[in-house]
Order: C-alpha cells, then sequence, then structure tokens
C-alpha cells in the first residue's frame, strides 16, 4: 500500500480515535528527577496471589528506585482479562502494603501518568499502533486459529521455527480492496506487527545483571492488538515503560526470550529503550534437584504464608535482600546498628543463575532480627501477632504483660544476644514457662531427659536462695551449697575425682531448670528466676514433685 491508502485503512481501522501520538507524548511529559534517579515498576497481573518470586521483583524495583531518590510506581497489567481473578487488584496492593513495598505512584495513591491499570489505557495503545499502520508497519490478519494452527502443524513436521513469519505472514501484504472486503464480510481480525527484521542479523543488548548478550534480530509478525482492540503484553509494556519514562526494566529472566522482539518495538515505535536487568529465577532444592519454586507446590511461595506462621515482614526484606545482593548478608551482620537503608544495592552483585530459597537460612536471618529486638518490641509484636492468630494467647499475653516483657528480655544487651526465635510462634512454645497455665498445661512434657532429679536437695537448697544478689553471687553461692552437700564446685574438679562426688554444680542447677522451666535449656537461669520470685519457684518445684516423682 501507498502513503494515502495506509492512511485510509488506519481511519477504517481506527475510526474513534481522535489523538495522535504528539498528543500522549505532550500528556505524558518527562519526569523531574535527577540524571541518577532510577524510575522503576512492578506490573503484576490480577491472576491470583502475590508469590515469592513477585514480592521480590517489586522488593528489587523498591529498594533501587529509593536508594537513588527515584519513582517506584506500580501497574496494573491486566490486559488478559480471562485469567484475571475477582478482588486480585486488591489481593496484590494488600501484599505489597503487608510488606511495606509502597508504590509512589498507583491506581490507589494516583499520580501524573495514570491511569495506571492497562485495561484504562486501551485508547493509548490503539493511537499507537493507528500510527503504524500510517507508517506501514503494522497490518490487520484476518487468519482463523484453525489456519493458524496448520501453520504450527506444517512447521512442527518441518522443524522449523514456529510462529507467524515470512510467507506464513499471509496477510501482510493485503491491498486495500481486500482488507475493506474482508472488514465488509464481518471477518474478524487482530493487528500485527509487520516486522523489519531479519534473523540472520544480530542485535546486542547489555543487560544490568548478565552484561552483554546477543540475539538473532527479531522477525516476528506478532499480535499488537487483539480481536477485541486489547493489547498483548508485548505492545502495552513498551507503550506505557516509554510514557511512564520507566528507566529501568527489572524482571525476571523467562522474559530473556522476548528480548529481540521488545528491542524491535521500542525502535519502530520510535522510544528510547529504558535498561533491563534480567533477574535469575527462585529455586528450591528437593530430593538433591533443582527446581523453580512454585507457587502450587510450595506454601513458602504465598506471601502470606509468612503472616500466618509469623515469621516477621522485615525479616523476610532481609533475606530478600540476601537474595537481592551477594555482600548484603556479611555486610548486615557487621553492622548490628543499621537497617537494609543504610546499604547501597548495586546490580553487579546479583545473582546471574538461580537463586536457591532456603527457609533454614531465613530462619536464621529472622533470629538475628528478633536478637536484635527489645523484651519489649518482640512483646508487642507478638501480641499482635496472637491477637489475630491465637485468641487464647493473646490473652494470656495481656495479662501477664510485665512478667513477659522480663522474660523476652533475659540475654538480650550481652554481646551474644540469644537467638531462640525464628517465628512470632515460637514465643508461646520457647517461653511456655513464662505463664503459669501453659507451663502447668505442659506437665514436663518438653522434658527430652531420663533423669529423676533430687525435689528434696532443691528445696533444701531454696532455703539458701537470695533473689537480690548479683548473678555471679547467686552462683558463688550454688558452689557454696554444692560442695556443702557432697557435690564438686566445677565440673572439671568432678571429672577428675568422679568417686569423691555426688555430682556437681552443674548438675543442681540443671535440675533447677527442669522443675521451674520443664526443660533443660533455657536463658539465664538466675534471671528466670528473678522473675519467677521465691514463691513461684518453690510452687513448680512442688509440682514438679506431685508429677514426676509422685
Amino acid at each position: 500500500m501507498n502513503k494515502e491508502e495506509r492512511l485510509e485503512l488506519a481511519e477504517i481501522l481506527f475510526p474513534n480515535i481522535e489523538h495522535s501520538r504528539e498528543y500522549y507524548e505532550e500528556a505524558y511529559p518527562k519526569r523531574n528527577l535527577s540524571d541518577n534517579a532510577m524510575v522503576t515498576r512492578f506490573g503484576p497481573s490480577p491472576t491470583g496471589f502475590v508469590h515469592m518470586g513477585s514480592l521480590f521483583g517489586s522488593f528489587c524495583d523498591y529498594i533501587f528506585a529509593k536508594q537513588t531518590n527515584g519513582v517506584f510506581y506500580l501497574r496494573i497489567e491486566d490486559t488478559d482479562q480471562k485469567r484475571s481473578v475477582e478482588n486480585g487488584i486488591d489481593g496484590i496492593f494488600n501484599d505489597l502494603d503487608a510488606f511495606q513495598i509502597t508504590p509512589d505512584e498507583s491506581a490507589r495513591v494516583g499520580g501524573e501518568y495514570d491511569p495506571y491499570i492497562q485495561s484504562e489505557r486501551t485508547e493509548i495503545y490503539q493511537t499507537y499502533v493507528k500510527d503504524l499502520i500510517c507508517k506501514g508497519l503494522a497490518y490487520p490478519c484476518f487468519m482463523t486459529e484453525e489456519e493458524i494452527a496448520q501453520i504450527r502443524e506444517e512447521q512442527e513436521i518441518n522443524k522449523t521455527k514456529l510462529g507467524i513469519y515470512g510467507h506464513y505472514a499471509v496477510d501482510r501484504d493485503l491491498s486495500l480492496e481486500e482488507v475493506k472486503e474482508k472488514i465488509n464480510n464481518k471477518e474478524e481480525y487482530v493487528i500485527r506487527l509487520k516486522s523489519p527484521g531479519n534473523s540472520n542479523n544480530q542485535i546486542e543488548l547489555v543487560d544490568c545483571i548478565k552484561g552483554k548478550m546477543k540475539f538473532p534480530e527479531n522477525d516476528m509478525d506478532v499480535v499488537l492488538l487483539k480481536k477485541d482492540g486489547t493489547p498483548t503484553y508485548h505492545l502495552a509494556h513498551v507503550v506505557d515503560d516509554h510514557l511512564m519514562h520507566t528507566t529501568h526494566v527489572i524482571r525476571g529472566d523467562e522474559w530473556v526470550s522476548s528480548i529481540p522482539l521488545h528491542v524491535q518495538l521500542f525502535e519502530v515505535l520510535g522510544f528510547d529503550m529504558p535498561e533491563y536487568a534480567h533477574t535469575a529465577p527462585i529455586t528450591k532444592k528437593e530430593n538433591g534437584n533443582i527446581r523453580k519454586l512454585s507457587k502450587r507446590k510450595d506454601p513458602e511461595a504465598k506471601v502470606s504464608y509468612y503472616d500466618e506462621v509469623g515469621i516477621p515482614i522485615d525479616a523476610v526484606k532481609l533475606y530478600l535482600a540476601t537474595i537481592l545482593n551477594s555482600n548484603f548478608e556479611e555486610w548486615y551482620l557487621n553492622n548490628q546498628d543499621k537497617s537494609i537503608d543504610d546499604f547501597t544495592f548495586t546490580f553487579d552483585k546479583m545473582a546471574v543463575g538461580g537463586t536457591l530459597f532456603d527457609l533454614d537460612k531465613l530462619n536464621n536471618i529472622s533470629k538475628t532480627y528478633f536478637s536484635r529486638k527489645s523484651g519489649r518490641e518482640v512483646y508487642e509484636e507478638t501480641l499482635n501477632y496472637a491477637e489475630k492468630f491465637d485468641k487464647d494467647y493473646y490473652e494470656l499475653l495481656k495479662e501477664n504483660k510485665e512478667d513477659m516483657i522480663q522474660f523476652l528480655s533475659i540475654e538480650k544487651d550481652g554481646a551474644r544476644p540469644r537467638k531462640d526465635i525464628s517465628k512470632y510462634s515460637d514465643v508461646k512454645d520457647e517461653f511456655s514457662y513464662a505463664i503459669d497455665s501453659i507451663f502447668k498445661s505442659e506437665s514436663y512434657s518438653k522434658y527430652d531427659g531420663d533423669k529423676t532429679y533430687d525435689v528434696e536437695l532443691i528445696l533444701d537448697y531454696l532455703e539458701t536462695l537470695d533473689l537480690t544478689v548479683s548473678n555471679e553471687e547467686w552462683f558463688n553461692g550454688v558452689k557454696e551449697f554444692a560442695i556443702s552437700h557432697g557435690y564438686a564446685a566445677s565440673p572439671k574438679e568432678y571429672k577428675k575425682n568422679p568417686d569423691e562426688f555426688k555430682g556437681h554444680v552443674g548438675d543442681i542447677c540443671e535440675a533447677l531448670r527442669v522443675m521451674i522451666t520443664g526443660r533443660t535449656k533455657s536463658p539465664d537461669l538466675f534471671s528466670i528466676m528473678k522473675v519467677l520470685g521465691k514463691d513461684k519457684i518453690r510452687e513448680r518445684v512442688e509440682l514438679y514433685k506431685n508429677i514426676v516423682v509422685k
């Protein structure tokens, strides 16, 4: 077709498109940001819950925009309406809100580059496709699904590349009269790109993470607009990234194969390209094999999982930071007074291959997170968790507030604070001895040893117990008691001459610990006893006598 025919065709195909592409270029002006500021976007589809891979992607977008004083925006990519689910958009916002990954611009908060939902931008996409029709870079394709299936079957038999290209693109050179006739006959059509590419040529792109990459040039006449006039993802994201002035597209490396097409779309539309950063997939080790983390198979792939089991949002984000940059974990462990905001993330420290999602490592990072929290902070956060997931425990926490804060504060101030909690639900288990009703209901079921301790010896010791002294003075008193009752003052002394002693001072401490906590391991024993007080300590020793010794 000549120019006049293409212009006529454009009007036939898009009679209701009034604006030109220049109109939208003016409506979406360049952002007023510094040269190094990054504009990133998270573009989820409302097809289900946000999974860990999507959360990691949004976290990357958020971090890089924030640390460069740029803009992070949320764009809902709902061009595939058949796959959209009810309340899918609300679910996306709620999941991001839960992780405090707050976009600067979105359908909820607005922004100068709205609308931020692609289904509301159809007229914009059609405007740019109309312009491509005018320039001979797009065309209506009337091929039926059956015809396309036959072509695919032929290509599979001949073992040639699959798709509509070259002589398979039978409608790319229809005359204007032929197009008019088909439209008059009510034949359905899509709009395809008239690719100017040649697969024998190569393109080169420097990815921010993967480095220099080479690909065959795209020669596929891909669909730009579907039969209902809505855009495909390929077209929509290119137009939107241009108009919203995205500087860095951070996305999973499943999109690497689409790079030639996307580069070509930027070129034929006359847009400057953003920089691309393709992240490695998040993987999981299973039965010795490595596979991609699955939102169908793996509960930890669903972001609501962490709220349900009680792993703090900030701990999950710390773990995501270790995935994002390989040098973050060491920095975090060596900088106890710093937060994620104090670390500078870079693309060159991101994984090129797969990234193993390790729940054990997440739990360890979460333990470090808890170790840096005050007892009062742990109490308040656990209270909030229990109110949502364990109402009975919530009431007990409220009733025992001051004691719980004291218990949770034990061994928090030293150079090596204890690391016995990885999630809020652990508090109930690890500190069951802190609340009388829970302790009594356990009936020493948490004791994993086979000893029966001397109750009378411990009752005798309690007559000498002074809870007003220092920890050091208390332990010296236990040693004196041990010596006076035929026990060695240290395990080392006992080991030298075991026949001369009934045991050593550690045995007495162990007996005390088991009787008042129901377990052989706990935070500092004397600190626990000071919170309990002598009356409760004696009650628990008597309880042990009645339940275990009988």
